[in-house]
């Protein structure tokens, strides 16, 4: 049996990287999962791989930045499912990195509105479906970056610090009510949102210029960020509730 069998488990911001890779490992591991995102093309494309592979899988449009978008996909989860079991919340963007100075308050709404507030549209509306069932599981993509620093990132730290913050906070509020709530916080990842920063290193391999602070020595694959979010999405992570599980490769650590 799966780890997730037979659950019905949102994958927010499942079109790419992390999140499409998690989508296929929840499929594989028995759940019937709903993909979420922006790009129907690209959603439709994972749902497609899975189904392939003879995995449960469905899209729903919607953008996190939008909250009537959030309740709609909401509305329509719960009219094909009746219920919510897991909601892996992996969504994001950067801007790249600029002197905090330089930045201007278009910039800091945009990321604010998807890294954040996304991040409160899809509370809302999960969290009173996983009250009422008395039961269900929320893992966040957060990032090292709202923790640790480095120049030009603020705005993006700022986001993802914040949205640890209001996932340990909401997993506190709804402890009593049999719902936990957890941040996976991944170093640098091997993701579209990352393609560009990636330079051919001397041996004529794609290497980020941030892979020496991995003391493992290499990034991250979206697989290994997608196994630890399954990890805490599932029975086995039954008494954890308001941590941050950090996949960085010991970045933290130093």
């Amino acid at each position: 049996m799966g780890m997730l069998q037979d659950k019905i488990a949102l994958v927010v911001g499942g079109t790419s990287g992390i999140g499409a890779a998690a989508a296929a490992l929840f499929a594989a591991e028995g759940a019937e999962v709903v993909v979420v995102g922006r790009r129907q093309a690209e959603g439709d494309a994972v749902v497609a791989q899975i189904r392939e592979k003879g995995g449960r899988a469905s899209f729903i449009a919607a953008d996190v930045a939008d909250g009537a978008s959030v309740a709609a996909m909401t509305e329509e989860v719960m009219r094909r499912h009746g219920r919510i079991d897991c909601a892996f919340n992996n969504f994001g963007i950067s801007v790249g990195f600029n002197p905090l100075a330089e930045q201007d308050e278009a910039t800091w709404d945009r990321v604010i509105d998807i890294n954040l507030k996304g991040g409160f549209h899809v509370l809302k509306t999960q969290l009173p479906i996983m009250a009422r069932q008395g039961s269900g599981s929320i893992v966040f993509t957060s990032s090292v970056l709202g923790e640790v620093f480095v120049p030009g990132a603020a705005i993006y730290s700022a986001s993802k610090g914040g949205l640890t913050s209001l996932a340990r906070a909401a997993a506190i509020e709804m402890a009593s009510k049999g719902v936990r709530v957890n941040v996976v916080s991944p170093a640098i990842t091997r993701t579209p949102m990352t393609a560009g920063s990636f330079v051919k290193n001397d041996k004529g391999e794609n290497e980020h210029p941030f892979t020496a602070m991995h003391p493992l020595g290499r990034v991250a694959e979206p697989e290994e960020v997608a196994q630890a979010a399954l990890f805490l999405l599932s029975d086995r992570a039954s008494f954890i509730t308001g941590q941050v599980l950090a996949v960085d490769g010991g970045l933290t650590s130093q």
